[in-house]
């Protein structure tokens, strides 16, 4: 983009504030001393309240966005794996500018050869998305996985990207257009002014990618194995046509080229998609089926209508339906025709392989009160997905509506493919599945019943933020998988708080203090390990604010508020912080600044516990403490072992020159001193003289604590007090203690004479992501670990083989080798 085109406050949003952040601190500076105010607040880095976005996080009175309406006819050509069609774009101009042209987004091209995103790949770097390399290192060899050379072939043998046909006006005439990369800029035959619309036609075609070879967000998977002839697929089909990429009030176009990091955000409209594919097809897809008695049998709509009221998942196709339907295959085609209101994004699927499950939600509310969720998959995902997906679908809605807003549209879909986990208005792409045994059993592991619910959760959960929520995870995918991975983090924990969210803040302490750690607000392309960045680091700090921080009442409000202030808007992370800081009544420009602009990370200790006991000023009293204390320290080692050998002291032996002072120690007290206490007295004011003689006759305890900010991050200091008698207190500090000290600090607790303090320990339920809680306990505990005894690896290098023996081995045949793999399998 060039900078001539953005506008300052622009450039700020969009580079996450880096390179003017350090513009703005240096108005301020501190140049005398090291300190460093880490409360300054955020006014300066954040861009400054419009009328678009008011100071309070909320849209403006003049906000604005654009709106784009498709009607798509759409036909895929299964034993060519390719996808043709024709759309139909209707783009309202809703900003106060005339655009010259129009943006919009090939995402397809991504996966061309000379693409940026194949052309930038690093072998064996850091932060890749796909199969796996690794540069040599000394004596090791490079690695170049299978999965890599399997999509280094695929991409040899298959031409990707967009087959674009026409680019046309509303009347057919033909636009000037320019490709660059992911994107296409298409100039319009005349200005599009404000409160204006225009029509553009395109037709184009592309081949499908195998995801399993490519690695993408969506593709087709081979099952070869199945009866029919050459096998079935299922396709998943996302990010699939031609959409326009988003003009906003902070950026203009929002044209960064697609590497396959970052997505996009995208304008909202109207959707009517006509999908044709082979007759035997089960089609999943955004929007309501508008069609359904030219595509589903009589017995399907019934099942689908007894689904709507029924306590568990009714199945529309059966297994044993899906099964039989799998074997066969036709010639024939059947065109499925879904309609979706106010979406930003449109994604289908289609097999015969497809089971389907369904079943209503009743979530009550005006606006949607019913909602039907369904769950699409082959005779692989088996009784994990019949069990699972479709109750973990209802369960999102259920959390996530109380934490945001009623879910808005009429469908909510869970569809099993090649995919891991991806999400769409109305549909997402879940991986898990069971495995088949020998005796005809589908089995799933633990781990897969974890990962079918989590990830049916997580993306689902998706639809709300970003999907209606509408933040731009290009630029900051935090605002979206961070947010999301909080609220499905809730959600999962509400399902069954054995299995590990991932969201807790010592899931996140590993990363916070490796060096590969950047800020969150780092734009999503230069983000060195994205899950721990983008999810769990945000989900994490979220979950910190709103059970440490703030406490659930006031964070639930704000984030509530802020999810309905945006819903089916475009929100920046300034609105998100102003919101939050607004509707909560509480300044965290502290927290903003720490968690997502720095990569400081938790680690208070806690130095020194000092027990102070509060001089009375009478001598005959405080002497005699004096006394004792010095008694009670170690006698010399010198002098015990003199007496154990009986070796006589002089003074022993000559008491006779003995004086004074043999009789009387630094701790005898005079009446010089009981006639200066009692002055000292005397001198005091009579409130002064009552305080006093209160403290005295009462003999508190007087600790002091002492801590240090190892890690830079300043936090609540949340302690746990032992005391002799058996009992426990806890006290929570706030962050604002480290205000005008933030290295380190020290603080006054004050206890009864008879709550004696025996240890002290800082963050017991490991609240704050503090990275060494060896350092919160005093006195310091031995630390509890592990050693494992090991058998050292032979040699293997090649002199050592015995090549005289191994030249004697058999060659084994296919058969042979199969049978040893079964075996292994099974043990």
């Amino acid at each position: 983009m060039s900078l001539s085109r953005v506008s300052l406050v622009a450039l700020i949003c969009v580079t996450g504030f880096f390179s003017l952040s350090s513009i703005a601190s240096s108005a301020i500076q501190q140049t005398k001393g090291d300190f460093e105010d880490k409360f300054r607040q955020l006014d300066e880095v954040l861009p400054t309240p419009n009328v678009y976005r008011n100071a309070a996080g909320e849209p403006g009175h003049m906000y604005w966005q654009q709106k784009v309406d498709y009607v798509i006819e759409v036909k895929l050509d299964e034993a060519k794996r390719r996808i043709t069609a024709s759309q139909s774009i209707t783009y309202e101009n809703n900003s106060p500018d005339t655009l010259k042209y129009l943006w919009i987004q090939l995402d397809q091209n991504k996966f061309r050869d000379d693409s940026m995103s194949a052309l930038t790949t690093t072998f064996g770097g850091i932060g890749n998305r796909g199969p796996v390399s690794k540069s040599a290192s000394g004596d090791s060899p490079a690695r170049l996985s299978l999965d890599a050379l399997r999509r280094q072939q695929f991409v040899d043998d298959t031409e990707l990207g967009y087959d674009l046909q026409k680019v046309a006006d509303g009347d057919g005439n033909a636009l000037k257009h320019v490709i660059v990369g992911t994107l296409m800029r298409v100039d319009l035959a005349s200005p599009l002014k404000p409160n204006s619309r225009t029509i553009l036609n395109l037709d184009f075609a592309f081949n499908i990618v195998e995801e399993d070879a490519v690695s993408a967000r969506a593709g087709y998977e081979h099952f070869a194995d199945d009866e029919r002839e050459g096998g079935n697929d299922i396709f998943l089909l996302a990010q699939w046509f031609p959409r326009l990429a988003a003009y906003t009030d902070y950026e203009a176009w929002t044209n960064k080229e697609f590497i396959g990091r970052g997505e996009f955000t995208l304008e909202f409209g109207n959707y009517d998609v006509s999908i044709t594919v082979p007759a035997d097809h089960i089609v999943s897809s955004t929007g309501e089926l508008a069609n359904a008695k030219d595509v589903l049998t009589n017995a399907q709509r019934k099942r689908l209508e007894k689904a709507e009221t029924a306590k568990r998942p009714v199945f529309i196709v059966t297994a044993e339906e899906a099964l039989e339907n799998e074997k066969e295959g036709t010639s024939k085609s059947k065109t499925w025709r879904f309609k979706a209101q106010n979406v930003r994004d449109f994604a289908w699927a289609s097999s015969r392989k497809f089971i389907w499950d369904a079943k209503g939600y009743n979530q009550g509310g005006e606006e949607r009160p019913f909602v039907m969720a369904m769950s699409f998959y082959p005779k692989e995902g088996g009784d994990l997905w019949e069990k699972y997906s479709t109750e973990s679908v209802i369960h999102t809605m259920e959390v996530y509506s109380r934490f945001s807003f009623d879910y808005p549209y009429p469908v909510a879909q869970s569809v099993n493919g090649p995919v891991g986990g991806m999400e769409y208005p109305m549909i997402s792409f879940n991986g898990p599945r069971t495995e088949l045994q020998d005796d005809g059993e589908r089995t799933y592991s633990l781990a897969e019943k974890r990962f079918l619910i989590g990830v049916v959760i997580h993306e689902v959960g998706h639809n709300y933020f970003p999907m209606i929520v509408n933040s731009d995870e290009r630029q900051w995918t935090w605002m979206d998988e961070g947010l999301n991975s909080f609220l499905d983090g809730v959600a999962g924990r509400e399902w069954d708080p054995t299995i590990p969210w991932g969201v807790e803040p010592r899931d996140v302490t590993g990363y916070m203090k490796s060096s590969t750690q950047v800020p969150i607000m780092t734009q999503s392309d230069s983000v060195l390990r994205l899950g721990p960045n983008a999810y769990t680091k945000p989900a994490a700090a979220l979950n910190i604010l709103r059970e440490t921080i703030l406490g659930r009442d006031l964070f639930d409000f704000a984030f509530k508020e802020y999810a309905q202030r945006w819903m089916f808007k475009r929100p920046t992370p300034a609105d998100f912080f102003r919101s939050m800081e607004e509707a909560s009544g509480v300044d965290l420009d502290w927290f903003w600044r720490g968690w997502f602009y720095s990569t400081d990370h938790v680690d208070i200790s806690l130095d020194h516990v000092y027990k102070l006991r509060l001089d009375t000023e009478d001598p005959d009293i405080d002497f005699a403490r004096q006394r004792d204390t010095e008694m009670d320290k170690p006698v010399s080692l010198t002098d015990q072992r003199n007496k154990a050998k009986g070796i006589d002291l002089w003074v022993d032996r000559n008491a006779d020159v003995k004086d004074f002072y043999d009789q009387n120690d630094r701790f005898t007290v005079t009446n010089k001193e009981r006639n200066k206490y009692r002055s000292f007295v005397n001198k005091l004011d009579p409130w002064e003289k009552r305080v006093f003689e209160r403290a005295v006759k009462e003999d508190k305890n007087y600790y002091v604590l002492d801590f240090s900010n190892i890690g830079g991050l300043v936090m609540p200091i949340i302690l746990e007090l032992k005391f002799e008698d058996g009992s426990k207190d806890n006290m929570y500090i706030p962050a604002e203690i480290w205000r005008r000290s933030p290295k380190a600090v020290s603080k006054l607790v004050v206890t009864e004479k008879g709550k004696v303090l025996t240890s002290v320990t800082v963050d017991p339920l490991w609240e704050t992501a503090d990275v060494d809680i060896e350092n919160n306990h005093y006195p310091r505990r031995i630390i509890p670990s592990r050693i494992e005894a090991y058998k050292a690896d032979s040699n293997t290098s090649g002199v050592r083989r015995d090549l005289m023996q191994d030249s004697k081995t058999k060659l084994k045949s296919a058969e042979e080798l199969k049978k040893e793999q079964d075996e292994e399998d099974k043990s």
